[in-house]
């Protein structure tokens, strides 16, 4: 019975893999996405997003804490949004 309900559920995904990568509103192929460095982004970028989200931030919320803060010289910084770097912040004056 499980073998049956798992070659169903196989069945189910696999029958609607087609529909569902036309429901997503995919962009259209062009020659740009068939780059070797493209190809390769296409590979790495989940394995840094990964390591991102199971690495690097855990261990900021691990040394922004405020006890441990002053151990790491963790300092706070606030978030300027999509101000290039170096942009005058909005507190502060304009210089040239």
């Amino acid at each position: 019975m499980r073998k049956l309900i798992m070659v169903a559920v196989a069945a189910a995904l696999l029958g609607s893999a087609p529909l569902s990568f036309a429901a997503t509103g995919a962009d259209d192929y062009d020659d740009s996405q068939s780059h070797p460095l493209r190809l390769a982004a296409y590979i790495i970028h989940p394995i840094g997003f990964t390591l991102e989200w199971l690495v690097t931030r855990p261990f900021h919320e691990l040394v922004a804490q405020p006890d441990l803060a002053p151990v790491f010289g963790h300092t706070s910084h606030e978030y300027y949004g999509d101000a290039p770097v170096g942009a005058a912040l909005p507190s502060e004056p304009y210089r040239e």
